[in-house]
């Protein structure tokens, strides 16, 4: 039976070195209570120390404003831990370089503490597919050796690439490449975990845990099973606790008999759904709310871009959403009123609904299903999306994208690499060049100021889709508010171009490459560049 502790008592709990196991994106499923008390309990005492980080999905917070009590970065009277943009695994860091040794995740942008540890090589940084991650918890709990799989193939994560290897302090191996039945493979195995260290919304007295409020049913329960199958010790948060016996069986997400010791958090503001929600019941499945109630993009030349990628979709298309400007389709989607007519979904293992954009990513208003991240990625690497919609970040003359780290920012891939290896139509979104101003309206494009960050670059500082390890069958589009690109015969061929832009002085000027042109160029739908639109339905059909 769990034992309810404080959370400087779970704190102690932790040994020097161990692995330390997390689940959840953003704020969904951080237990920031727990981590608080780590971070201090480091600082007085330095302890525990030298810990090892594995997570699947980003744990942080990009400091974005919310709903609730209107956060900003800046320290609040109420003490400095009420900062936003310093919540989730940033925590660790705070203390100074010690606490954590190694860190694998397949997101570590929104960490700014420990990326900046990372960047310093304070240490060793690592990450991985995803899916990858999430899914080898599944192995590690029924005591598997690891993962095969053919996801990073080609991509910085192939050991004959980079490893997934972060920075110069990272030295270990974490995947392999194998050959089975005359085909090529990559392998991660699996490791030992000590520590679960989680969050769910209600805890009864057994220490069975529900997320009755959490927006995403993350892999809590994988990750406990792993630790608990390699010895270890499970800790949960929760913000309610309840009478053994009163919950519904049906909402348990974590048995108690999986779990050691639940803290409850004395601060609920330690307990937020998302990054910018602390509690949006539309998430959740407590109400529906009016679709007419989620606000349409602003019209600029994100909502160019996202119109242009809706073009993409077809009547019935289940479509993955990533995060930034991808999940924005969503909002173009819903003001046109054909929401109904496709499924859109995110990773986190939302079905249907309106996926939300940050600060809320990885959540929906009015989801039709919610499922486990686990469960959604085996939907998703057995083929069964029908398109995907990711960013960009940058990108060269062979198609490859690079999301995951450019120059000394380090980001890592998410879902980018499970997604594009499986998916047969990819459509990567994003501006031609950063900070350029422009205007929109119409019905053409106009570049008032050239930006100054390149996008569209000889080579990619690292290759989270490989342009040439891209299946001859699956269709790749790069779409832009001022053209649109297509990967051919590993090549990337500029196929449209946005009506009002000179193709040599607005698009190949700003590319350090001059890109195939298809003889059959295009003009993109003067209609997308009118402020009322109304024209995805002839698409849609």
């Amino acid at each position: 039976m769990a034992k309810f502790i404080t959370a400087k008592e779970a704190a102690q709990l932790i040994p020097d070195g161990a692995t330390v196991g997390l689940a959840g994106m953003g704020l969904s499923g951080w237990a920031e209570e727990i981590a608080c008390a780590i971070r201090d309990n480091f600082a007085e005492t330095g302890h525990p120390c030298n810990l090892n980080l594995k997570q699947g999905s980003a744990m942080g917070d990009w400091g974005y404003g919310n709903n609730f009590i209107g956060w900003d970065r800046s320290p609040r009277a109420d003490g400095p831990d009420k900062t936003h943009g310093n919540r989730g695994a940033t925590r660790f860091g705070e203390a100074g370089p010690g606490l954590i040794a190694k860190w694998t995740s397949a997101h570590i942008g929104s960490a700014f503490t420990l990326c900046e540890q990372a960047r310093q090589n304070q240490l060793e940084s690592y990450c991985l597919p995803q899916g990858v991650i999430i899914n080898l918890w599944r192995e590690i709990g029924a005591g598997r050796p690891g993962l095969i799989t053919k996801t990073g193939l080609g991509t910085f994560v192939d050991p004959r690439i980079e490893g997934g290897r972060m920075n110069a302090a990272a030295k270990d191996e974490l995947v392999k490449v194998i050959q089975f039945e005359g085909e090529e493979y990559l392998f991660y195995p699996s490791f030992k975990c000590d520590v679960a260290l989680l969050r769910g919304t209600i805890a009864d007295e057994n220490g069975n845990i529900s997320f009755a409020h959490e927006s995403v049913i993350n892999e809590g329960f994988a990750v406990a099973n792993a630790v608990k199958h390699c010895g270890g010790i499970v800790i949960v948060q929760v913000e309610y606790l309840a009478k053994k016996e009163t919950l519904n069986p049906k909402e348990i997400k974590i048995p108690g008999n999986l779990v050691d010791y639940v803290v409850q958090a004395r601060d609920p503001m330690s307990c937020w759904q998302a990054e910018g929600d602390y509690w949006e019941p539309a998430f959740s499945g407590q109400i529906r709310k009016p679709l007419t109630a989620i606000k349409p993009l602003p019209f600029d030349e994100r909502k160019v871009i996202c119109r242009r990628v809706a073009m993409e979709l077809r009547k019935g298309d289940i479509v993955n959403l990533g995060v930034g400007m991808p999940a924005d389709v969503s909002k173009v989607v819903n003001e046109e009123g054909l929401i109904d007519r496709l499924t859109l979904s995110t990773e986190s293992g939302m079905v249907g609904g309106v996926p939300s954009a940050l600060p809320s990513f990885g959540s929906a208003y009015n989801p039709e299903a919610i499922i486990t991240p686990n469960e959604m990625f085996d939907f998703i690497s057995g083929g069964g999306l029908n398109l995907t919609c990711l960013g960009i970040g940058e990108v060269d003359k062979d198609g490859n994208n690079n999301v995951s780290r450019m120059g000394k920012r380090l980001t890592g891939p998410g879902g980018f690499i499970d997604i594009t290896a499986s998916t047969p139509k990819v459509i990567f979104a994003g501006t031609l060049m950063g900070k350029a101003k422009l205007s929109v309206g119409d019905g053409k494009l106009t570049v008032l100021e050239e930006g100054t960050i390149r996008k569209f670059v000889d080579k990619v500082g690292q290759i989270t889709f490989s342009g040439q390890y891209a299946p001859d069958h699956q269709e790749v589009l790069y779409v832009t508010e001022r053209a649109v690109f297509k990967l051919i015969d590993h090549k990337l061929t500029l196929i449209e171009i946005a009506p009002g832009i000179d193709l040599e002085k607005d698009v190949l000027a700003a590319m350090d490459f001059r890109p195939e042109i298809s003889p059959d160029l295009k003009t993109m739908d003067p209609g997308i560049f009118q402020e009322t639109w109304g024209g995805l339905g002839k698409y849609l059909k």
